[in-house]
Order: C-alpha cells, then sequence, then structure tokens
C-alpha cells in the first residue's frame, strides 16, 4: 500500500485551506451580511439558504457521476479542481458584492451568485473530496491524509473568519459594502494560488474499473427518472423546517413512506433489471456504514454550522464587540488544526467509531455549558469554546476518512466503486447540514423578531443567540453520538478489506 509523501499531503491539505476561504467565510459571515448589510430580512435569507441546498441535492451527485467518469491524463478528479477554480473565485466575490437596486432585484441578486457560488463549489469540491480516495489504497494513510486536510481547511478557515472583520474595516473605511467586496478580491487571489498547488503536487494512483456499458449522456437521462428520490425527501424536508406546521409535517411523513417503498421495490430487481445509475443507488442504499455516515455528516454539520453561524451575531450583539469575534474565530481555528492533526493519533488508539463517538459527546457538553455563562465574561467564552472545537475539530476529519472506507466496503461487496459518487454525497450532505444550519439560525432569530436593519429589535433577540450558542447545536451533537453507536465497520474489518481489494485488483492488473 501506498504511503504518501509529506508534499503530497501538504500540496492536498492547501485545496481544503483554499475551499475553506469560501466555505467557512459564506458559513460564517454570509448570514449576517444579508440581514446586515446587503439589507435582506432575516426569514427571506433564511428561505434563500433552504432553497440553495435543493439545487445541491441534484448537482453534487451529477457531478460525483461525471467526475467518476472522466479520463484524462491528469486523472478523473484533479483536472476538475483546476477548470472549476476561476469561477469559484469569481462568484465569491459577486457573492459578496452589493449593487444598487431595489429589495425585490437585490433578492434576485443574491439567489442567483449564491446558487452560482454553490454550483462552483461542487465543480470544485466534489472531485477534491473523492481525490483522497484514490490517492492510496490505504486506510491508515487516508485518516492521516485527512488530518492534513482538515488542517489546511482550518488554516484557511483561520484566514478568513479571522481576519475578514479587520479587512473589511480596513478597506471599507466605514462603508461595510465596499469592504467585504474588496476583501474578496484578495482572498480570491490566494485561492487560486492554492488550488494550483494541490493539482500540481498530487498524484491518482487508483484506477477503478469503468463501466463502458451506458454512456455518460444514458446515465445523466436515467438519473433524470430518478429524481423524485433526490428532490421529493428535501423539498418536504424545506417546508417543514420553514413552515414547521401540521400540513407540512404531513406531507413530509407521506413523502418519506413512499420513498422507503419505492427503495424497497428498487432493491428487489435484479441487476439486469436495472440501469447503471439505479445499481449505483442500490450499492450504495444497501451499504449501511455509508447511510450511518450520511447522517452523522448532517448532524455533525448542524453542530458545527449552528455554532459558526451565530458567533458573528452573539459577539456583536450578545458580546458588543463585532471586532472581537475575528480574534475568537482565530483562537477556534489554531485549536481546530491541533484537534485535526490528533485525530490520526487518537483514532490508531481508540478506533474512528468510539473516537466519533467521544468527541460529539464532549463538544456537546462544553458548548451546552454556553448557557449559563455571563453576559460580557470573555475568558469563559474563550475556554469553553476552544475545548469544544478541538474535539469538534475531529468531526469532518474522521467524516471524510470513513467515507473512504465505505467506497472500500461498497467495492469489496458489490465488485464496483462510484468514488465519486459516494464521496459526491458526502460533501452533500455537508453542504445541506450547513446550509440548514444557517437557515436555522436565521429562523430563530427571526422567531424573536430580529431585524439586522432595525436596531430596537436586537434586546429581544439575545434570548435567542444565546440558545444558538448552547443548547440548540448540542442536541444535533448528541444525536449524532446515539446514531454513531450503530456504525458496523471495526478498524481490523477495514485492514481486511483494504488488503482483499489490493489483491483483487493485482489480479486484474496480470489478467
Amino acid at each position: 500500500m501506498t504511503k504518501l509523501p509529506f508534499y503530497e499531503k501538504v500540496g492536498y491539505a492547501m485545496g481544503d485551506a483554499a475551499a475553506n476561504l469560501v466555505w467557512r467565510g459564506a458559513l460564517a459571515y454570509l448570514a449576517v451580511f444579508y440581514t446586515d448589510t446587503f439589507g435582506l430580512t432575516a426569514a427571506a435569507a433564511a428561505m434563500l439558504f433552504l432553497v440553495v441546498r435543493l439545487s445541491d441535492g441534484v448537482t453534487d451527485i451529477i457531478m460525483g457521476m461525471i467526475a467518476d467518469r472522466t479520463n484524462t491524463r491528469w486523472g478523473k478528479f484533479r483536472p476538475w479542481i483546476i477548470w472549476s477554480t476561476p469561477f469559484l473565485a469569481l462568484f465569491m466575490v459577486l457573492c459578496f458584492t452589493t449593487p444598487d437596486l431595489s429589495y425585490t432585484n437585490k433578492l434576485i441578486y443574491a439567489y442567483v451568485t449564491y446558487i452560482g457560488l454553490t454550483l462552483a463549489y461542487t465543480v470544485n469540491n466534489v472531485p477534491y473530496s473523492a481525490l483522497m480516495g484514490v490517492m492510496t489504497s490505504s486506510d491508515t494513510e487516508r485518516t492521516s491524509l485527512s488530518g492534513f486536510r482538515f488542517a489546511g481547511a482550518f488554516f484557511g478557515g483561520l484566514l478568513v473568519m479571522g481576519f475578514l472583520p479587520d479587512l473589511v474595516a480596513y478597506f471599507g473605511n466605514d462603508n461595510d459594502a465596499i469592504g467585504y467586496q474588496y476583501t474578496m478580491y484578495f482572498f480570491a487571489g490566494i485561492l487560486i494560488i492554492l488550488m494550483t498547488i494541490t493539482f500540481a503536487s498530487t498524484k491518482e494512483r487508483i484506477t477503478p474499473a469503468i463501466d463502458e456499458g451506458t454512456s455518460l449522456k444514458t446515465e445523466l437521462v436515467d438519473l433524470t427518472k430518478n429524481l423524485p428520490f433526490i428532490i421529493l425527501p428535501l423539498l418536504a424536508m424545506t417546508l417543514f423546517f420553514y413552515y414547521r406546521d401540521i400540513y407540512t409535517g404531513l406531507f413530509f411523513i407521506i413523502v418519506i413512506v413512499s420513498m422507503w417503498v419505492l427503495i424497497k421495490g428498487l432493491i428487489k430487481r435484479t441487476p439486469d433489471d436495472m440501469s447503471g445509475t439505479q445499481r449505483d443507488m442500490v450499492d450504495l442504499l444497501t451499504n449501511k456504514p455509508w447511510l450511518i455516515l450520511l447522517g452523522i455528516g448532517f448532524l455533525s454539520m448542524m453542530f458545527n454550522g449552528i455554532k459558526y453561524g451565530t458567533i458573528a451575531y452573539y459577539f456583536k450583539y450578545h458580546v458588543g464587540d463585532e471586532l472581537m469575534a475575528g480574534k475568537y474565530f482565530i483562537a477556534l481555528l489554531i485549536v481546530s488544526i491541533l484537534g485535526a492533526l490528533s485525530t490520526n493519533f487518537l483514532s490508531s488508539k481508540l478506533g474512528k467509531r468510539k473516537l466519533f463517538i467521544v468527541s460529539l459527546i464532549l463538544s456537546g457538553l462544553l458548548t451546552v455549558a454556553f448557557f449559563w455563562v455571563p453576559t460580557g465574561h470573555i475568558s469563559a467564552i474563550f475556554i469553553l469554546g476552544c475545548s469544544a472545537e478541538f474535539f469538534a475539530a475531529m468531526m469532518p476529519t474522521l467524516f471524510f476518512t470513513m467515507l473512504g472506507d465505505s467506497a472500500d466496503y461498497s467495492e469489496w461487496k458489490n465488485g464496483r466503486r462510484a468514488t465519486g459518487l459516494i464521496y459526491s454525497a458526502g460533501t452533500f450532505v455537508q453542504k445541506t447540514g450547513g446550509g440548514f444550519a444557517g437557515a436555522l439560525v436565521l429562523v430563530v432569530l427571526a422567531g424573536y423578531g430580529y431585524d439586522g436593519m432595525n436596531k430596537s429589535t436586537i434586546e429581544a433577540s439575545l434570548p435567542g443567540m444565546q440558545l444558538l450558542m448552547s443548547w440548540i447545536p448540542a442536541a444535533f451533537a448528541f444525536a449524532g453520538a446515539a446514531l454513531m453507536a450503530f456504525y458496523p465497520l471495526t478498524t481490523k474489518q477495514n485492514q481486511q478489506i483494504g488488503i482483499e481489494l489490493v489483491q483483487r485488483r493485482s489480479t486484474v492488473v496480470k489478467a
């Protein structure tokens, strides 16, 4: 099994450092930018976040299919990283630009640019995430690589979240709209440099067999026939999440039951009676480790996303020091790097499943303690936040390396490997969780009457901010720990599966 050189791990990590200039910047500041600078209401911004998740449900899976079927002299996944980078940088700037438009046209502009940003991110990050699954066949090397990746991610997050408030103040000179725009020009330049390093320094070593039976065009046409499996559950969840009444609740239940019946019928078919897309779906829907990981990915992202989405509001209004948020982000992200780099060592001692459960429980308990922090007690905020973040940083690191294990499991069980599709679903639930987390923050604030353009509404919304920093995110962490208890793959099983797959691949090559 291939042991990756240090420079390649660092080069791979630079890609997530670049991606997190977008991902963590949007997650941490886009909501407060929309409500306090761009001028959208909290309710309108919440619906925006939810609607964009619907488009992700389709585009992530399409991108996974396209990447799996891409063949160039640079590999399957690496070319997409470099091709998509200019568009990602462009929409990063456009999202944080405030044009002189009417409210309705501003809302349309926000939809177009945010959807453009998520599409560019999908085209970039789905192949980037899948790249980890083909750089090495060793599960321990993937764990190490995942640690480097998320150390890079937290470094990128440190740049944007730690310094964005100061850069906005510097470039804007009391004009936040100009400050945000010029700050994003600066970060877009860094993004292009880092993505180029990732493309140039990484190598794809695993080449799964290609299904030549059907063309990509045929598979995409077939996918459109199966879109209800993706769209309807997301639509039902979105409507229930936003409106929270008995009618949308009933619609959600009916959709879920109907989907379950259809899926059971699909699983009972023989392979000859299914198209390639349907076989991919059945492989995934019968992959218990992958299904559990999807739930874990969503819940852990809700946990982290709610906390990060609330920080800018919390420091601006609850603490009363907007620029202190940047210092808090810096502290969190330094601790996050340490947590990510500690994951490989701790997982070797405890195992990935047990470490995931421990990190969810401890981080959740430390987050709950925020509820009792006195107003303005900065030391307690930093101590609790950093302690919780050390364990929270292990969650995405473990999640993506365990997705690689589930891809191995699928190939071992079914003889077919759809790495791009497996990782695209992983990035999808991460983005869905982030989108729903950002929307939940805004829904809760709107429920407390918050209006970023009307300062008289701030006082009544402070209890909501306190809940969003404590009990609400912690509930998702505890739910995730309960779900992870059912994860079936052990370290020993992963190692045995890896050995058997190497033997199979060598047999195929010799034949």
